[in-house]
């Protein structure tokens, strides 16, 4: 793995960035169990066991989630499976709701027990609110790379993904490049306004890049051409889509319009991102949060995210010890070059570029 000053690379394209270690393990059989605490900051200090876990858990009975729509990496399925196993109802209330507005919606419902247990955040949100959030790594944690977590586990990765291009074949070669899209006959979208939706604005930047470089200027230039050109259009009308990997394999693999539509990453244009994972520090059900965290980050929930074409945060660790589901991995979009993740810093100095700029050049 290369760590540079303002970009984060890894070394494989065929996963995003991973380190193998062995998993912590809870307490042992001979050893005395803790003193139940349900807002521990790991299983081993509060629970001992998984079953322990369960169990307060499963007392608490309920478990509120926020911004995770149905569509989104599989989370349809997780909530069910998650749900069915532990016996644990699962509310999720605004599923539509951007990191933001998770934290938002927090806030209006604190105090109440309507309150978000959990949150799926992207970095940048994550890192601004960490005060917001219960300290707990989970059994899993070393498995975790250290740029994708917080060391005292207040916010974790636990899927990510490959910024892509989804097209029709039949209107539209497979673009070697980004810049391959301004191409006379072909209608662009973006899944949404860059300058309000992350992953607009990650499409923007995946288009940014040269030499493994980001440069926001590059990217709203590449749309302002588009736009000028009449080929920026809506995702609807759209012959090609910049999207997350996991969202273009998704419709590829849906029966809309799934016999015509094929995925791309660009060569050595691979902009990879994680999302990730906090629990109140004021959950209502907080041993069922702790339960929720544990259920995403094993191997059965690494490999529901996998099977919606996202990358599992322990993927690398789950390959080596043979616990992958090696046929959902084998669907993933191939990817060429060191994948690049922004930092902080790059991330803000881009989305004031954009935010200044957009309007004018785009529209």
């Amino acid at each position: 793995m290369t760590i540079r000053a303002c970009v984060v690379t890894i070394s494989s394209a065929a996963v995003l960035l991973f380190t193998a270690s062995a998993c912590s393990k809870p307490s042992s059989p001979d050893k005395p169990l803790p003193p139940l605490n349900p807002r521990a900051d790991s299983l081993e200090s509060g629970f001992g066991t998984m079953d322990r876990l369960v169990e307060a858990a499963k007392k608490e009975g309920a478990l509120t989630v926020v911004g995770l729509p149905g569509g989104w990496v599989g989370y349809k399925e997780i909530i069910a499976r998650f749900s069915d196993k532990y016996g644990i109802k699962v509310t999720s209330i605004v599923p539509e709701a951007s990191s933001k507005q998770e934290i938002d919606t927090a806030a209006r419902l604190k105090g109440t027990n309507q309150a978000p247990d959990v949150f799926d955040l992207t970095l940048e949100v994550a890192v601004a609110d960490a005060k917001l959030f219960a300290p707990y790594r989970v059994a899993g944690w070393a498995d975790i790379p250290d740029e994708a977590k917080e060391q005292r586990g207040r916010w974790f990765a636990a899927y990510g993904g490959y910024m892509s291009i989804g097209y029709d074949p039949r209107k539209v070669p497979a673009p070697a490049s980004y810049g391959a899209l301004v191409r006379p006959g072909t209608t662009v979208a973006l899944p949404g306004d860059p300058r309000r939706v992350a992953s607009a604005f990650s499409a923007v930047m995946a288009a940014s890049l040269g030499n493994g470089l980001p440069d926001a200027a590059r990217g709203v230039d590449l749309f302002a051409r588009l736009k000028k050109g009449g080929m920026l259009g809506r995702p609807d009308q759209a012959t090609a889509v910049v999207d997350w990997d996991y969202m273009n394999a998704a419709r590829a693999a849906s029966g809309r319009g799934a016999a015509a539509w094929r995925v791309t990453i660009p060569k050595n244009e691979v902009l990879a991102s994680y999302y990730m994972q906090a629990i109140s520090a004021d959950a209502p059900h907080p041993a069922a949060a702790r339960l929720w965290e544990e259920f995403l980050l094993s191997d059965e929930g690494q490999n529901l995210f996998l099977k919606a074409y996202a990358r599992p945060a322990r993927m690398e660790a789950m390959e080596m010890r043979d616990t992958l589901d090696g046929g959902a991995a084998a669907r993933l979009p191939e990817a060429s070059g060191d994948p690049v993740i922004l930092n902080i810093p790059e991330q803000d100095q881009a989305k004031s570029y954009v935010t200044a700029h957009w309007a004018q050049m785009v529209g």
